[in-house]
């Protein structure tokens, strides 16, 4: 219990790896989902490319707000697109940076959907059997079809048991080249998605490098700054509760001293550390204007580093340099009575 304790802290304290984990458990759940997923083609004209399409893409689609869902930070950039400018401007590249890093892990668990459905081919297959080419692929000694017969015939082409146009075109050759379509479109997704994240994570940095540190930097600080104001409400709340309860068993203390005239017992050390430590903010309502301030005009990120005082004024002002004294020279005479 130990070792998953320290593990399970490791990853909170480091939200990158926790959130990188978190994607990887999603690709492999999405695989896995889709493996132990019975497909089932309706092998109707009017259901089949609705059947195919969906389960190609509606997936994914849940799989990308599942992502988004599961992401700590979405709290976060909600909070600071919405809040108030106040004493803070927005910058708009740092709500891009935060978005772009969600969006893209969030994209880990769809992409391998898609890559894992388009090298199967059940669903192409499903979806586009009435556009198999018959002149190219089936008998063309076959007298015509009509249009609707036409299709009804290509649709139950996934479906082998109640497949009934062999004479038309054989069930093997239609669903080997759908297959062969399928998978060269699941090839040409993974080398797309394959060189779309080498270009965002490699040369991205390359040509706006300032512009990208400045946005890392102020995201992590805005990260930073919600966990640390976040520990310090908690320790707040914690040391109001603590005099709260303190208070109330002190007065409970005197009513039960003043009826049994038995002195009150001394209060304890640590309830003035616990006062000190309320920071000045000792009722509800006071509580409530600070956490409104806090969120309708947080403090303006411009440090005022306190000026050092010399002898004759600031040490900001212009002064004539001083150098230091000459040190003094002592010497002792010894006289000579003889």
């Amino acid at each position: 219990m130990d070792k998953f304790r320290m593990i399970f802290q490791f990853l909170q304290s480091n939200q990158e790896s926790f959130m990188n984990g978190i994607c990887g458990i999603m690709a492999l759940a999405s695989a896995q989902m889709y493996s132990a997923f019975d497909f089932n083609c309706p092998c109707l004209p009017r259901y089949n490319l609705a059947y195919g399409l969906g389960i190609l893409l509606v997936p994914p689609f849940i799989l990308f707000l599942l992502g988004f869902v599961l992401n700590n930070n979405v709290s976060m950039l909600a909070e600071e697109w919405r809040r108030p400018p106040g004493q803070r401007g927005k910058d708009p590249a740092v709500l891009r940076y935060m978005f772009c890093s969600m969006a893209q892990r969030a994209m880990i668990a769809p992409a391998v959907w898609v890559s894992v459905t388009l090298l199967d081919g059940k669903c192409i297959t499903c979806a586009f059997c009435t556009s198999v080419p018959v002149e190219t692929l089936g008998n063309a000694s076959h007298p015509g079809l009509p249009q609707g017969e036409m299709k009804r015939v290509l649709a139950r082409i996934p479906c082998k048991e109640i497949y009934d146009g062999q004479e038309l075109i054989a069930n093997e050759i239609a669903i080997r080249y759908l297959c062969c379509i399928s998978q060269a479109l699941g090839w040409c997704f993974v080398l797309l998605m394959t060189m779309l994240a080498f270009l965002v994570r490699s040369l991205r940095p390359c040509f706006t490098q300032a512009a990208f540190l400045k946005s890392r930097y102020w995201s992590h600080y805005i990260d930073i700054e919600r966990k640390l104001f976040d520990e310090t409400c908690a320790e707040h709340a914690r040391s109001f509760a603590k005099v709260c309860i303190q208070q109330f068993f002190e007065g409970m203390s005197t009513d039960l001293a003043a009826a049994r005239c038995h002195p009150p017992r001394k209060a304890p050390a640590d309830a003035g550390e616990a006062a000190e430590k309320l920071l000045g903010i000792i009722d509800q309502g006071t509580m409530n204007t600070a956490l409104k301030s806090w969120h309708r005009c947080k403090p303006p990120l411009h440090l005022h580093p306190p000026a050092l005082p010399s002898g004759n004024g600031w040490a900001g002002e212009e002064q004539s340099p001083v150098h230091p004294p000459v040190p003094r020279r002592e010497m002792a005479a010894y006289y000579s009575r003889v």
